[in-house]
């Protein structure tokens, strides 16, 4: 089996190497002071340090200055120095001939292939976006401060827009609370209106029904004159106040059904000298006291207006008066002033 070591070669040693010593060294023979060349074994010390010899160079101040400096000095001398020594050899150079490879010349080709042609961009260029080209701007400078410019006016604009929003949303809210407020002031205004108009339809339906009970009841007499009301207090009344309303007129003055109803007593009482009852068709009952003459009987039936008797004197009087009491169904008595008022009349 074949072996893929390499072949052990012979050391080279410049020294001992015939022939000219500049064929060994590119730029010249060798010289004197280099000293003796010996083969070097890479194992000759070992990998591990010795104590003792292996030391850390000292830092010195300024290495890295000094050593630019010497090493640009090192490089303009070696070019100067080569191409010194390639302008003074005067020996042909040295010709390689290289083995015929198959299949290889398909793969190297002796033509070059031209380099892309490359133009150089000038700093004033550099940082220039294809956006700021196209607006006509081709210095650096200039598309830098232009879009600081830009960004800036994008920072107003979204500042302005903000405000502007915010002022719509201010006025908004305002313009939708004034409307709410003349919402809710047109609907207090309707309410009022409604309010209103229905206290006055209220107050001429009452009005109307005044009316239509005016033609349906009438007052007792005429001709007179209110001295005691309801309720006024006095010795001169066994109960101690006055328990109706009195009309004084002349003696002989008629005497009238107030309403259509039905005679239900008639003749003499005592203190009430000639009285007669008149009971309506919703059980009220209209008393007339003091007549002096009575012109009705028990049971008969009267329409409003219709004459039942005359103004009188008798019973505890002090003069010729009408004495009229209203009275319920139940016997429970009214105030004959609100009674006649509620009727639509005006004693």
């Amino acid at each position: 089996m074949a072996s893929n070591r390499p072949a052990p070669g012979a050391p080279f040693v410049p020294g001992q190497r015939t022939g000219d010593p500049a064929d060994t060294f590119v730029y010249g023979g060798q010289r004197t002071e280099e000293g003796p060349f010996e083969e070097w074994n890479p194992t000759a010390e070992s990998i591990r340090p010795v104590r003792g010899r292996h030391r850390v160079s000292k830092q010195r101040g300024g290495g890295l200055a000094r050593s630019s400096t010497v090493l640009g000095v090192g490089v303009i001398a070696a070019v100067g120095a080569g191409g010194m020594a390639t302008a003074q050899t005067g020996k042909p150079p040295v010709s390689i001939s290289m083995p015929d490879l198959p299949n290889v010349g398909s793969l190297i080709s002796d033509d070059a292939e031209p380099e892309a042609e490359t133009t150089a961009t000038p700093l004033s260029s550099v940082g220039v976006t294809a956006v700021d080209t196209a607006q006509g701007t081709t210095d650096a400078g200039e598309a830098l401060r232009a879009r600081i410019m830009a960004q800036a006016e994008q920072q107003q604009d979204q500042v302005e827009s903000k405000a502007a929003a915010e002022a719509l949303e201010a006025a908004e809210k305002k313009a939708a609370e004034a409307a709410a407020k003349a919402e809710k002031e047109a609907e207090a205004e309707a309410a009022a209106a409604k309010k209103k108009a229905e206290e006055e339809a209220r107050k001429k339906a009452e009005a109307e029904r005044l009316a239509e009970l005016a033609k349906q009841f009438t007052l007792p007499t005429s001709s007179y004159t209110l001295t005691s009301t309801y309720g006024q207090a006095g010795a001169m009344w066994s109960s101690g106040y006055h328990t109706g309303l009195d009309f004084a007129a002349p003696t002989g003055t008629l005497l009238k059904a107030v309403h259509t109803g039905t005679i239900t007593q008639a003749g003499w009482d005592g203190s009430y000298g000639y009285k007669t009852v008149l009971t309506l068709e919703d059980g009220t009952e209209i008393l007339y006291a003091h007549q002096s003459s009575i012109s009705v009987s028990v049971g008969q039936k009267v329409s409003t207006g219709d004459v039942i008797g005359r103004v009188g004197a008798t019973g505890n009087v002090t003069g010729p008066h009408l004495h009229m009491e209203v009275h319920t169904s139940d016997g429970g008595a009214l105030d004959p002033l609100a009674w006649l008022r509620g009727k639509g009349l005006t004693p």
